[in-house]
């Protein structure tokens, strides 16, 4: 978000043939339908298996605790953000100043607000205090940094940071939840709340995913085809308790083996430390709907009614 250094730069439908004879008619689209069944049998038992592991005793002791990881995974990039502004503030200042050619009394408040409202904004987030001001506050810092430092030409960028917005809607989506079953004594939402909170994971679920529309570039084939299994699955609300945890491991082995930026000198670490805590921004979010849910607008929830 902050200046980074010159480093931060089928099956298709297809015609049916049909034999000349009378008694092989329709055979072959049986036969394609059987196996369509079985192959759709077998993806739900593996996908049930998978989903089971989180009911392990060892797992389960820390599931109360992952609503509070979750959040810190979303906002520890706003707090690294923070410090490098404090911590490289020369350095933000000269960028801004002489090379986007900003008035240095526009920089120096500009810079210290940001740094304030994205400790402010992350800390509130944390401890569950007004999140919907705590969210705006947040998106309103990502969108103006893009702008001022402008970093709105770069696709990565773009789809990276709405993914990271994504995780906040789900972070406020998640919020309404607790609120009402915290102080409404309720077990079910009213209509009106569960209609909001159904749009709010759903606007976020879709955005969340889009920074893997440039993941999957360069990585094993295996790793595509469950990368895109998986955010389909999420951006529809089908089987999000299976197609989160394989994003979240998928994506958290490529953060710490490709993103360590820990082993780096300072040039390339600074970059690296970017997209580290970006991406762990969207593994919180992902955690957050393996424990809040798809939400109402989704075919899990439908599956539920019929």
């Amino acid at each position: 978000m902050s200046y980074r250094g010159h480093n931060y730069n089928a099956m298709a439908p297809g015609g049916q043939t049909f034999s000349n004879s009378p008694y092989t008619s329709n055979m072959g689209s049986t036969g394609a339908r059987g196996r369509s069944s079985e192959l759709f049998q077998k993806f739900e038992r593996f996908a049930k298996r998978i989903e089971d592991v989180t009911d392990h005793p060892l797992v389960q002791r820390f599931v109360p605790y992952t609503p509070l990881i979750a959040r810190f995974f979303i906002v520890a990039t706003f707090y690294e953000d923070s410090i490098r502004i404090l911590s490289q503030w020369p350095e933000q200042v000269s960028f801004l100043s002489y090379y986007r050619r900003y008035p240095r009394v526009f920089v120096v408040l500009f810079l210290m607000v940001v740094a304030v409202l994205m400790m402010v904004g992350a800390t509130m987030i944390l401890l569950r205090k007004q999140q919907l001001y705590a969210t705006a506050i947040l998106c309103a810092c990502i969108i103006s940094q893009g702008f001022v430092y402008g970093l709105f030409s770069g696709t990565s960028f773009v789809l990276r940071n709405f993914s990271v917005i994504g995780g906040l809607l789900i972070t406020f989506g998640d919020s309404i939840v607790q609120k009402r079953i915290t102080f409404g004594m309720l077990p079910e939402l009213t209509s009106r709340d569960g209609r909001t909170k159904g749009y709010i994971l759903l606007a976020g679920r879709i955005l969340i995913v889009l920074m893997f529309v440039t993941f999957t570039f360069g990585k094993s084939w295996l790793t595509v085809f469950l990368t895109i299994a998986g955010t389909v699955c999420i951006a529809v609300g089908y089987k999000t308790k299976f197609a989160s945890i394989i994003l979240c491991l998928i994506l958290t082995f490529y953060n710490v083996t490709l993103n360590n930026y820990w082993l780096y000198g300072y040039a390339k670490r600074d970059f690296l430390k970017y997209e580290f805590y970006q991406n762990l921004n969207i593994i919180g979010g992902l955690l957050l709907v393996l424990n809040t849910g798809a939400g109402t607008i989704s075919f899990d929830e439908k599956k539920k009614i019929y």
